[in-house]
């Protein structure tokens, strides 16, 4: 296949195939974040929850078995080579959280969303991306370093089950047992083992990203090319696919790209299977300022936090990085206060 592609393109395919099967999951499986939370909140309803627990602990499982099998190094991962900023790991989680209660999507559900026609998620999509590019690389990147240090080449792997190596727990018994008690508490509420959709999906996204990291670390190990190792993420890809499409003729597919892509197509995919398709546009130019604001500050957060609610609520979580339990903490804080002002105000009469 390399031969073929070359490791961009087949980097490309592989996150292609990845972003096709999130993208069936957000439109079938309704698999979201904010939609989680809001239904835990306000609904009374734990389900959607529990199926992003059972994503995580598949992931967890998975990742662990592919790294005691040699089919991922672990240590190589931005999550676990990167020294980690706890300060940046909350500020940017409450950031992210808060601007997708306002956006009403995090950035792979609104790619989600996109692919069902909401033309309103495309603004989105643009404005995150943008913004995200604005502190990552572009005017605001200096003061991003400064106020939050990026030190990569960590002395030692920044994950729990690597910490407990040093103490003779073997990763993957570490990952192996941290992933099934996860799986077992998603699985614990009445009714669960009998959600095939839930168990199904939720099941499907933990594979996906386990199969970005395994796919990616199998290019960079076997190509000729140095190629990142990496899996699902939603905020800096986007602006990285951006950048791909005004920039196609000098530059190089890579796995962001073909992520991006594949949830667009497969939630596309998704809607007309279930006959949910259907063009959709912002008629209240209120609701569409909130967005943009929701979207602006969703872009700078996933940057200072490392991750989105799929990168460091998955991904990360998948290799047991430090950041993961924070980040997903933090985004819950900051969505919670985004609903909580759209819903009932911040200071609702008594």
């Amino acid at each position: 296949m390399l031969e073929l592609l070359g490791e961009a393109n087949t980097d490309a395919l592989i996150g292609l195939v990845g972003g096709i099967v999130l993208g069936l999951a957000a439109r079938i499986g309704r698999f979201c974040t904010l939609g989680a939370i809001e239904d835990y909140l306000y609904g009374h309803d734990d389900r959607r929850l529990r199926m992003w627990g059972i994503a995580i602990g598949v992931a967890i499982i998975g990742a662990h078995l592919a790294m005691a099998t040699g089919l991922l190094a672990g240590q190589d991962t931005a999550y676990l080579d990167r020294v980690w900023n706890p300060l940046g790991t909350i500020v940017g989680g409450l950031m992210f959280g808060y601007g997708m209660a306002l956006a009403g999507n995090c950035g792979y559900g609104a790619l989600a969303r996109l692919g069902g026609g909401d033309l309103r998620s495309f603004v989105i999509v643009i404005i995150m991306g943008l913004s995200a590019y604005f502190v990552m690389s572009g005017p605001l990147a200096h003061a991003r370093v400064w106020l939050f240090p990026v030190e990569t080449g960590a002395t030692s792997p920044q994950g729990f089950s690597q910490l407990l190596a040093a103490h003779g727990i073997s990763p993957l018994a570490s990952g192996l047992v941290i992933g099934g008690t996860v799986v077992a508490f998603a699985l614990a509420r009445r009714g669960m083992l009998r959600d095939g959709t839930a168990l199904f999906w939720g099941t499907a996204v933990g594979l996906a990203i386990v199969s970005g990291w395994v796919g990616t670390y199998w290019v960079a190990t076997t190509g000729f090319e140095a190629e990142p190792i990496e899996t699902h993420s939603f905020v800096a890809p986007i602006g990285d696919t951006i950048y791909y499409a005004m920039t196609a003729s000098g530059n190089a597919l890579s796995f962001s790209v073909g992520s991006v892509v594949g949830v667009v197509l497969g939630a596309a995919l998704g809607s007309y299977s279930k006959g949910h398709f259907r063009w959709e546009a912002c008629e209240d130019p209120r609701e569409l300022r909130r967005q943009i604001f929701g979207a602006a500050l969703m872009g700078p957060g996933a940057i200072l936090a490392v991750g989105c609610s799929i990168g460091q609520g998955v991904s990360a979580f998948s290799v047991l990085a430090y950041s993961a339990p924070v980040a997903f903490i933090s985004i819950f804080a900051g969505a919670a206060l985004g609903l909580r002002q759209l819903i009932v105000g911040l200071h609702p009469a008594e």
